[in-house]
């Protein structure tokens, strides 16, 4: 889908990106073979061709940060399947305080698409174990974590993110889905096992808080808890994406071939 995207142009929205595209200007490729376009000054097709010029040489090096920059926020769902086995999806759980104010992380969850890791504050946890794990990535998919999640690791680790963004939420709500991860789950038919059917964030901090008092047990229902928080995000982006898709109409304009392209 980003070789579709002409809104990393400037002064393009979404309006004069489905004018291109039903006047066969499809790709970027399709953009820079053209002589001109009608509705284009010559000015504004030259700085057009650096801009996508630009852009296909970081994608050819796979130099996936270089959008997170140039493509609006919301529009960074359109990476996600040229990208998704370089993607992590990423959750945490705290202790219920305010980063910054006594609040800390408890379990950072990582999963890749294959395999899940926990993190665990007191264990394995810490600034640096983290900042290895997220540099094996390009690109990182949450729920509520433009707001949540990466403000916080931001607060307590001083990690920043470069990369692309895929925050389920908002994206979701943009497909039609609202409400809480569990409430989208339950919507879509996304399933949790039963020890842990019906928790939340609070449920997360009491289980810690057991932790501390040492039991092993609340411990790994904590994970349990945090690994479906992770892992369903995956599930959840493949769907999401397919809904966003479908909403650009892209799909009239190219073959079905080189949909997700």
């Amino acid at each position: 889908m980003i070789k579709h995207t002409f809104s990393i142009l400037p002064g393009i929205g979404d309006k004069l990106e489905k004018r291109l595209w039903r006047n066969g200007i499809v790709t970027w490729e399709d953009f820079l073979a053209a002589n001109d376009i009608e509705f284009l000054s010559a000015d504004t097709k030259r700085l057009y061709d650096a801009i996508l010029s630009e852009a296909l040489q970081n994608l050819d090096r796979g130099n996936f940060s270089f959008f997170a920059g140039t493509l609006k926020h919301g529009d960074h769902w359109r990476l996600f399947q040229l990208v998704r086995n370089r993607a992590v999806a990423l959750d945490i759980e705290t202790n219920g305080g305010i980063a910054g104010n006594g609040g800390d992380v408890t379990v950072v969850g990582l999963f890749d698409g294959f395999d899940y890791k926990a993190l665990v504050r007191g264990k394995d946890l810490s600034r640096g174990t983290l900042a290895k794990e997220l540099s094996r990535y390009s690109y990182v998919i949450t729920f509520f974590g433009s707001v949540f999640d990466l403000p916080y690791i931001r607060e307590i680790y001083g990690l920043s993110f470069s990369m692309p963004h895929f925050d389920l939420c908002f994206s979701g709500r943009k497909a039609g889905l609202r409400g809480g991860l569990k409430k989208v789950e339950k919507l879509l038919g996304i399933q949790r096992d039963e020890s842990i059917r019906g928790f939340d964030g609070f449920d997360a901090v009491r289980l810690w808080d057991d932790v501390q008092r040492g039991n092993a047990a609340a411990l790994e229902l904590l994970i349990t808890y945090n690994r479906y928080d992770t892992v369903n995000l995956f599930r959840l982006a493949d769907i999401i994406y397919e809904l966003l898709f479908a909403q650009t109409g892209i799909a009239a304009c190219i073959p079905g071939s080189h949909r997700h392209s």
